[in-house]
């Protein structure tokens, strides 16, 4: 097999330029990996110190926190948690997407449940029943522990975390009233998808935000499954329960999707026989007949036919509806007291029966215009624009992932902004499924967007997809970065996010002289120094 010479070294920038040291092999390598064609030239020592200054970030008691990964089943992240303590491992059991929806990110939402300021262990939605199963199983261990200050623990009682007053519209737990202005479909006739631009008025709510933050939704369940579920359970729509009508308390208070274990509990209570056992089993996690997967309120009430729980026990063995998360697609620089949302309509169907995403129908279809919903900003966690309006950004999100950089782009445009633009979009088709086609083209006209990578997965025999373009466009997406430009993603956390950082290693790996473990190593320090930012879900 013919081996490739790899040059130790080639000085391409002359000693008489009039750079430092550290600058002239930073350029060597550059230079190298423009001249390479398909050969990674790995940096010499020198030239990674001087393109990655400065030591890296001190490591906490997380080693950087390994089990951090979207992609890693929780079996996996528990298991790489191992031995850490208590507090960690409760992070690990979380779905690590830092999405907001539960009020802090995972770090913070571990640390309140062990300091004992947030007693609440259901509310990571993204992780689910099996994220609040883990959550239960610690927090037991936290339960058993010697109470801080007592002669068992040996530590003196921390002292108590002072009261945090949140202003109103700025956390779940104080939602102000917006309202809906209304929605237009983004997607052509002919399209797979059902996705709308959605409008918001907070002229009246006295709220502002951030390009990168996200706004909070709190639904309402369908009136079609709920009036289901009351017949199911042989009740009338105006029993009382807890003040208020059964009707009223399951369409707006209690979550409907997926079964609690606490359902099951109830049912195994009331019941007996083959059921009985079936019942225990799913409320312990088990999966006696392959579909607890599959079992919303509705499908757990069917699958225990004749089981008729008491309308009160039934309502407060359910979860509570929990406030569903959009990225914002609008800039409130350019457009004050307004907001939008660019939201993807969830239907789908498990045996004969339709079901439907909580949120997203609800605002395609059971709200009207000038109706007030419940909301609130949600701060981002690290991601947002660079505050040197001049620095370079690269935006990749296809699909509703385009959301917040609409947002940039029409925030970089109403300050000023004169750092280049470059967006990534793709989608199934191109004809049906180019969101914003008009304005971002026209963006790109103006110069405001210097550069639009378009990617369509269905428009071909083979699928393409950003991460593909990308590739194709490496050489040029290195020397952006090398020009300083901050890289951002939005979108599907388990494939998408995945492949593209996949992509960014192997372009800097080409056409930055590395090798792949150089590569990895500098988009790692990409992200610590908040030039790589994700918000992915």
């Amino acid at each position: 097999m013919n081996q490739i010479t790899r040059p130790s070294k080639i000085e391409i920038i002359p000693s008489s330029a009039p750079f430092s040291e550290a600058q002239r092999s930073w350029l060597n390598g550059f230079f190298v990996g423009l001249l390479s064609n398909d050969v990674a030239v790995p940096l010499s020592a020198e030239q990674g110190a001087a393109i990655l200054p400065g030591p890296a970030a001190a490591g906490d008691d997380d080693d950087d926190a390994p089990w951090h990964d979207q992609t890693l089943p929780i079996a996996e992240r528990m298991k790489l948690a191992e031995g850490r303590p208590l507090r960690r491992r409760m992070m690990a059991a979380m779905a690590q997407q830092d999405c907001g929806q539960c009020g802090y990110n995972c770090r913070d939402y571990s640390n309140a449940i062990v300091d004992k300021s947030e007693a609440r262990l259901n509310l990571c939605v993204p992780g689910g029943k099996e994220t609040a199963r883990m959550l239960k199983t610690l927090y037991e261990e936290l339960e058993d522990a010697p109470a801080p200050g007592s002669p068992a623990a040996g530590v003196a009682a921390a002292p108590a975390a002072p009261a945090v007053v949140v202003e109103p519209g700025r956390s779940r737990d104080n939602p102000v009233e917006a309202t809906f202005v209304g929605r237009r479909l983004l997607n052509k006739k002919g399209s797979e998808k059902e996705t709308y631009h959605i409008d918001f008025d907070l002229s009246e709510s006295g709220l502002d935000y951030l390009v990168g933050d996200s706004f909070g939704v709190f639904a309402k369940n369908d009136l079609g499954l709920v009036d289901q579920i009351i017949a199911l359970l042989g009740a009338s729509h105006t029993t009382e329960v807890n003040g208020k009508t059964l009707r009223e308390a399951l369409t707006a208070d209690v979550s409907l999707s997926p079964a609690p274990d606490k359902l099951f509990e109830l049912i195994s209570f009331i019941t007996g026989g083959t059921q009985r056992e079936k019942a225990r089993a799913l409320a312990q996690g088990e999966d006696p007949d392959g579909d607890a997967a599959t079992l919303d309120v509705m499908a757990a009430l069917q699958k225990f036919s004749g089981v008729r729980p008491h309308p009160e026990a039934f309502v407060e063995a359910l979860e509570p509806l929990q406030p569903r998360l959009y990225s914002i697609s609008s800039s409130h620089q350019a457009t004050p007291g307004k907001l939008s949302l660019t939201v993807d309509c969830v239907r789908y169907v498990i045996g004969k029966r339709q079901r439907l995403g909580l949120a997203s129908t609800f605002l395609a279809e059971r709200v009207n215009p000038r109706d007030k919903l419940r909301v609130y900003v949600q701060k981002a966690h690290a991601f947002g624009l660079p505050q040197d309006r001049k620095t370079p950004v690269i935006m990749i999100g296809p699909g509703t992932g385009v959301a917040p950089f609409r947002a940039f782009l029409l925030d970089r445009k109403a300050t000023g902004a004169t750092g280049k633009n470059w967006l990534f979009f793709g989608h199934q088709r191109s004809d049906y499924d180019f969101f914003y086609g008009d304005e971002l083209n026209a963006m790109k006209t103006a110069g405001l967007l210097t550069r639009l990578s378009l990617a369509w997965s269905r428009d071909g025999v083979k699928k393409f997809y950003v991460q593909d373009r990308m590739r194709e466009v490496g050489r040029e997406l290195w020397t952006w970065l090398a020009e300083g430009a901050h890289v951002y993603i939005c979108g599907d956390a388990k494939r998408m996010a995945k492949d593209v950082e996949r992509a960014l290693v192997d372009i800097v790996a080409q056409f930055g002289a590395r090798s792949t473990d150089e590569a990895v190593a500098f988009v790692a320090e990409l992200k610590k120094k908040g030039r790589f930012q994700q918000d992915v879900y």
